[in-house]
């Protein structure tokens, strides 16, 4: 997909890209494979804000995206590619030929028209999915399963792809896009191809609009902050930190300061830690 620009006639438009939405082939959703999407502003059951900066943005629907690929053998044809404003990937909409549809993340290459199948023993093709264990060593995979039959919960954003380096025994050799090398039990499916969308990252949003209609409010520094608001708070003028590091606004050290549990039961498949 491409990156449109526009006419400088105010400072937003400058600074402003946007996608050309070449992939995007069907603009309207499948009713059938709707649902409520319930906001609720970065706040718990109490009323009480736990998650900062959430709010407002435009109404949206849930996408019912099909991470577990369980239809075996079963040969399905790409409809449409669409937007998918819960995720940054686009989605492909396939329908099987039994009649039911589906939505899947689309790799790169996914056109209308295509066929795409899953199960034991299928093409090493973008779209299809099938187990670790029977994927060629060095190929790029997406919506990788961590526990069988639980469905993809690894490399789901756009432009994402993961790379089988190795297999032994009953566990493959992963690498992410973080750099981060992971074993995975190989019996876990995994969809081939990479995940399109690839000049995502790429946009600018070039105003403060356009952050507010994706949900996001404002963030204040905590350095313009009173001394009851935020550690970095107060002071005449531009006053440093005033810590040996900084803070969160709860006084935790922030900005490279490790959370992970230190005896994290999923440490043994780590073999080799993110860049």
């Amino acid at each position: 997909m491409g990156i449109k620009t526009f006419r400088p006639y105010t400072p937003s438009r400058r600074n402003m890209t946007v996608l050309t939405y070449d992939e995007i082939t069907k603009k309207t959703p499948e009713k059938s494979l709707l649902t409520k999407k319930k906001k609720n502003a970065g706040r718990n059951s109490y009323g009480r804000i736990t998650v900062r900066h959430q709010g407002g943005g435009n109404r949206q629907k849930y996408r019912i995206i099909d991470f577990k690929r369980k239809k075996d053998n079963m040969v399905a044809t790409v409809i449409g590619i669409e937007y998918d404003p819960n995720r940054t990937s686009n989605i492909a909409l396939i329908q099987y030929e039994d009649g039911e549809k589906a939505y899947i993340i689309a790799p790169v290459g996914l056109k209308d028209g295509d066929k795409v199948v899953s199960g034991e023993n299928v093409d090493i093709k973008p779209g299809n999915c099938l187990p670790i264990e029977n994927i060629p060593v060095g190929t790029l995979i997406h919506n990788i399963e961590l526990n069988p039959g639980q469905g993809g919960k690894l490399v789901k954003a756009a432009g994402g792809e993961a790379q089988l380096m190795a297999k032994e025994g009953d566990y493959a050799h992963i690498r992410l896009p973080s750099g981060e090398m992971r074993l995975v039990r190989a019996k876990c499916r995994a969809t081939i191809g990479t995940i399109g969308n690839t000049d995502h990252s790429n946009v600018k949003l070039g105003k403060a609009g356009r952050t507010r209609h994706m949900g996001i409010r404002p963030t204040v520094r905590g350095s313009v902050m009173n001394p009851v608001d935020h550690p970095h708070g107060g002071g005449e003028g531009r006053a440093p930190v005033g810590h040996s590091g900084p803070l969160t606004p709860w006084g935790k050290p922030a900005l490279g300061y490790k959370t992970r549990k230190k005896n994290n039961r999923t440490d043994k498949y780590i073999v080799k830690r993110r860049k």
